[in-house]
């Protein structure tokens, strides 16, 4: 609790929350939303569409299609939640590897905060924090909370 009392008191205006449509990251944008209302802040929702091996082209074109579909929907999902609790919620879809791809967005625009789940809908498993989020943890020059 003293974290979020900290938090708070920063000044913070922007925060990025990386979304998969998993339940553990609907939960980070919930914190996400409380914090926002303390602060004032805006929330931009990210998610990155890791699609492997990129020289197949027209073969995966499909299937990146889907997946762009169903991060809209979740992102949908993300913004309605954060206008019924009046905060300005943006939002941003890329395709690559999916820590990289956090890291180097937190790189090219300006925020505060990264609020996170633990885990994702990732398969791989690591001891305390999805591969994800330890490797946003270690990499990031912000602060990052992660939300079990």
């Amino acid at each position: 609790m003293i974290e979020m009392i900290i938090l708070i008191r920063m000044k913070i205006s922007k925060i990025l929350v990386p979304l998969d449509g998993s339940k553990t990251s609907f939960k980070g944008l919930d914190k996400a939303i409380y914090i926002a209302r303390q602060c004032g802040a805006t929330i931009t929702g990210l998610h990155v569409i890791s699609i492997y091996p990129q020289h197949l082209g027209d073969l995966v074109s499909p299937l990146r299609s889907r997946l762009y579909e169903d991060a809209a929907k979740f992102m949908d999902e993300a913004k309605v939640e954060s206008a019924q609790n009046g905060i300005v919620f943006h939002h941003k879809i890329v395709y690559g590897d999916t820590a990289s791809g956090i890291i180097d967005y937190v790189k090219q625009t300006k925020f505060d905060l990264i609020v996170m789940g633990s885990r994702g809908l990732g398969g791989l498993k690591e001891a305390l924090l999805g591969s994800i989020s330890n490797a946003v943890v270690h990499k990031s020059n912000i602060p990052v909370l992660i939300v079990k």
